[in-house]
């Protein structure tokens, strides 16, 4: 009987030069440099820059961002870069790097204000160049939360609610829905035992959120996010800075009352996210029916009613069978079925917190607090690289896709560097499918104005 082989036996020696792996991961470099953020973060953190020292602080925190954004989860594994170092220049050693996340953890608000500052600058630039590519019209911002598990001894660890030990961060980012960009605006390190529903945290995350758009951007701002958010001082801010939210309601007893006194006439059909009826879901205004005088002004109360998938538990609250869920809104529109879309649409967060948990969130690597509040800004430094990578030069499935599959696809590709006069020539391998879409982006990237 014949053995089922793979092919004739291969090889292996480790003696070939001039290669370099994660060559796709130049379109990042690229990205950084066509959005100013290399600049931003130079500028921003030469405060820290010793005089004799050889690794620029900036360069140190831009190496961090593109290990994480090619699947690196700990700071050690920057030596993914160091070994490709004619690709990406001097990249400092393990120990250098600890002590430059040591020093800015040490400065407190300072050093986060300066990788706060530089994504923020490179954030308009990206603003300035995608400005005439779409009507943005809302700018949706969702707030959620999520737990993080320490398996040491760290400060601020925990025991969270879902009975397991760690973090329990907040973070905010842009909708990545049609028009949207996905980036990763805020996040802020909590205890495990953190309450979801604390105000004082919402209020400190909408100052980061706010410091991180541009002045249109936040005119047109709409805060979305769940139950949690729903307190009194929280929409009360909100109102007070004229801002749009949409915010998961409680349904309590009243509004159960006020369900069971709306006539059939009062419910229309949801829609679907391609805007068609969506069978077996309603939607209806309580407005009229609660006492709401306590609430901010303008605070509208939209309730939909839906028969519940299979397995689903129903609560004391659901009438008549149905599920029963409700949202605040400031909105006055008329669209009903619309705002219920619109809210039903914060779900897509989900996605940014497990594309979070891809690129160095599973785990917080340091024991104290500050430095662990440091690498969450790193993280959010390599989402935001991604998404300004996916929404400038990328196209078709490369545009949507999640971190993992981007890693497969492109970052991961081998090349050759190769030195000939002056010129230095990464010569990406030609059978690989989606050499031509690294090309093109490369190409996209540099044909942009150099920032100003």
């Amino acid at each position: 009987m014949k053995s089922i082989g793979s092919g004739s036996r291969v090889h292996v020696r480790a003696d070939a030069s001039g290669c370099v792996s994660l060559a796709g991961a130049q379109v990042l470099v690229e990205t950084a440099r066509t959005v100013g953020l290399s600049a931003a973060l130079g500028e921003q953190l030469s405060r820290w820059r010793k005089p004799t020292a050889v690794h620029d602080p900036g360069k140190v925190v831009l190496d961090l961002a593109v290990m994480l954004a090619v699947g690196g989860d700990c700071p050690a594994d920057v030596t993914l870069l160091r070994a490709g170092s004619g690709l990406f220049g001097p990249v400092a050693s393990t120990a250098t790097i600890s002590r430059l996340v040591a020093t800015l953890a040490a400065s407190g608000e300072e050093g986060l204000s300066a990788l706060r500052s530089a994504r923020a600058a490179a954030r308009a630039q990206v603003a300035s160049l995608t400005a005439s590519q779409a009507e943005r019209g809302e700018v949706v911002v969702d707030i959620d939360a999520t737990l993080i598990t320490a398996h040491s001894e760290k400060e601020d660890a925990a025991p969270t609610y879902k009975r397991g030990f760690g973090f329990h961060p907040l973070l905010a980012y842009l909708d990545h829905g049609p028009g949207g960009t996905g980036e990763a605006l805020a996040g802020i390190n909590r205890r495990g035992n953190a309450n979801a529903g604390t105000a004082a945290d919402h209020l400190a995350i909408l100052d980061l959120i706010e410091n991180q758009l541009t002045p249109a951007q936040r005119e047109a701002l709409v805060i979305r996010t769940d139950t949690a958010a729903c307190s009194h001082a929280f929409l009360d801010e909100l109102t007070t800075r004229e801002l749009g939210y949409s915010v998961g309601f409680y349904a309590r007893a009243d509004v159960a009352a006020a369900i069971e006194a709306l006539p059939a006439t009062a419910w229309v059909p949801a829609v679907d996210a391609e805007e068609k009826v969506r069978d077996g879901a309603w939607v209806a205004e309580l407005s009229h029916l609660l006492h709401l005088d306590s609430w901010p002004p303008g605070m509208r109360v939209i309730a939909r009613k839906e028969r519940p998938h299979p397995g689903a538990q129903l609560r004391l609250t659901d009438i008549d069978g149905h599920r029963i869920t409700c949202f605040a809104t400031n909105h006055p529109g008329p669209d009903l079925p619309a705002l219920e879309l619109r809210h039903r649409r914060r779900a897509r967060v989900e996605d940014r917190i497990r594309a979070a948990k891809d690129t160095g969130l599973r785990n917080l690597p340091y024991k104290d607090a500050a430095s662990n509040q440091v690498w969450i800004e790193l993280v959010l430094l390599a989402q935001d690289l991604t998404a300004w990578t996916q929404t400038l030069a990328l196209h078709g499935e490369h545009a949507v896709a999640e971190p993992k599959r981007l890693r497969l696809l492109l970052f991961g590709i081998a090349a050759r560097l190769i030195r000939t006069g002056r010129r230095v020539i990464l010569d990406l391998d030609k059978s690989w499918p989606h050499a031509p879409a690294i090309v093109h982006a490369i190409t996209t990237l540099r044909a942009y104005p150099t920032p100003g």
